[in-house]
């Protein structure tokens, strides 16, 4: 298992547009689609990395409870499914059945949207505050797989409550998410893929 960090993309950048396939209910999703809302979450995840595995319970529940509080939020799997079959949308879509997930689980066919964001790995967290402005970018937790750290979700639950609040998130407490690199199709990595 190799761990990759996640990019760190800019503060301050206006989050990507994105127009993708629900797994689940096949219809579009697009990042216009949660206008009015007073925060989003964009959470590149897939089904058969350890580090999401390790994570994807506390993660299902950390988003339903916030989305009682007004967050939106979506799930983006931006793996080659060809050279990946458990990332498939068909697999996507039975484990969004499985986990009960109350939030879009989508799939970035091209990895167009994987790019635009510099997803580097999985599990890749970005929060955006209500003018759709980065206000942070990093890990769940501490936590890993193999490690005796409870997941708690807690880095990323600071900065969910301060941007649903309306408050500066702390950039200095920051850290990179860790997880299993974007699996691109051969031939197309993008210039932050680890050589």
């Amino acid at each position: 298992m190799v761990a990759v960090h996640s990019t760190m993309l800019p503060l301050g950048t206006e989050a990507p547009d994105f127009a993708l396939t629900d797994a689940l209910t096949g219809r579009t999703v697009k990042l216009a689609d949660f206008a009015g809302q007073p925060a989003l979450l964009v959470a590149f995840i897939c089904n058969h990395c350890p580090f999401v595995i390790h994570i994807r319970e506390p993660l299902a529940a950390l988003i339903k409870e916030y989305q009682a509080r007004g967050l939106a939020a979506v799930a983006i799997c931006s793996n080659d499914a060809n050279q990946y079959p458990e990332d498939s949308p068909s697999q996507m879509a039975a484990l969004a059945r499985q986990l009960d997930f109350t939030f879009p689980y989508l799939y970035d066919s091209q990895q167009t949207v994987a790019r635009d964001y510099h997803a580097a790995c999985t599990p890749d967290f970005y929060v955006f505050d209500a003018a759709r402005h980065l206000v942070y970018r990093g890990r769940f937790d501490d936590s890993r797989p193999g490690r005796s750290i409870p997941v708690t979700g807690a880095d990323l639950r600071i900065a969910l409550d301060a941007a649903l609040a309306g408050r500066e998130v702390s950039d200095t407490s920051q850290k990179a998410s860790v997880g299993c690199n974007i699996k691109w199709t051969r031939g197309s990595e993008p210039p932050w893929f680890p050589a």
